[in-house]
């Protein structure tokens, strides 16, 4: 699975060059062209007719298919964006699944544990047992309340790193987020980028605290995600939202204007609100889709 994996991350990176270089080819190509036109028509006026109708007709037909080649490029690279983002849902789904299997494995067994305690009558032993496995047995209970399996799957995955990095989550599912008016996967592409923005503000505090909300009215579906870290200075609020702006450094600053072009996608957006005690992004997807060109 590991070398697939890399091949498939290694093809994608091909693709990615590929289209790149045909982009800035083609560009090229176009500018290469208007300058020969330039030269042909304004700075060498004395060239044949003939020269000065065959020009512009060269320039449209070069530039044409240039202008094919960078849509088609772009396009492929949307392709495999979108590629890329389910291939992570359906990882996450993977590793629900193993989860769920387990816990199964697991929940059997502690049922045998304390059918044998209740046979033998020790039943204060039995009650420990049971204190002492509620946790487990209930954790992946926590996130299984959506009717939206991608959904649950991300919360489970991020609830884990979240738990590995001693980060104190509160899950609120307010809703089963029924007929979600947009696919899971991009849903899931939204809370990923939300919720790792807020571990990635939770560096440096020691009460690590994270809050998600999901929740549905008469209009919309609703998400929120809260953390416990710096406060968001008022001046940055909305230029965070902005291709590029990060705090993390090179090879960053595109996840939360991801989000807000996906949610502006069906209809919906995002905000930000921060105080020094709380940094909350609450964002919705409207019931009736609602996409930029319609």
């Amino acid at each position: 699975m590991r070398v697939g994996k890399q091949q498939i991350s290694r093809q994608n990176l091909d693709i990615r060059k590929t289209t790149f270089l045909a982009v800035v080819i083609n560009s090229m190509q176009i500018l290469m062209m208007l300058l020969i036109l330039l030269d042909l028509l304004v700075l060498e006026p004395t060239h044949s007719g003939t020269v000065r109708v065959i020009a512009p007709i060269a320039f449209c037909v070069v530039a044409g298919g240039a202008v094919v080649d960078i849509w088609d490029a772009l396009a492929q690279r949307r392709v495999l964006g979108q590629i890329e983002d389910m291939d992570a849902t359906i990882e996450d789904l993977e590793k629900l699944n193993n989860t769920i299997r387990s816990q199964r494995h697991d929940f059997l067994n502690h049922l045998q544990v304390v059918y044998s305690l209740m046979e033998m009558e020790e039943y204060g032993e039995a009650g420990d047992y049971l204190e002492k496995v509620y946790g487990s047995i209930t954790s992946l209970g926590r996130v299984l309340r959506t009717a939206n399996a991608p959904v649950n799957a991300l919360l489970q995955a991020k609830l884990s790193a979240c738990e590995a990095q001693k980060i104190r989550v509160e899950l609120h599912i307010q809703s089963r987020w029924e007929n979600l008016p947009m696919p899971g996967w991009e849903m899931c592409k939204v809370l990923s980028n939300i919720i790792d923005n807020a571990r990635d503000a939770l560096t440096e505090v020691e009460d690590r605290k994270l809050s998600i909300t999901l929740t549905e009215d008469l209009h919309a579906f609703r998400f929120s995600v809260a953390n416990n870290g710096p406060m968001i200075p008022l001046k940055s609020r909305t230029a965070i939202f902005s291709p590029g702006v990060t705090g993390k450094g090179s090879g960053h600053g595109m996840g939360l204007y991801i989000v807000q072009q996906t949610l502006k996608k069906y209809g919906g957006d995002i905000q930000v609100e921060s105080s020094p005690e709380t940094t909350c992004f609450s964002g919705f997807v409207p019931r009736e889709l609602k996409t930029e060109e319609g």
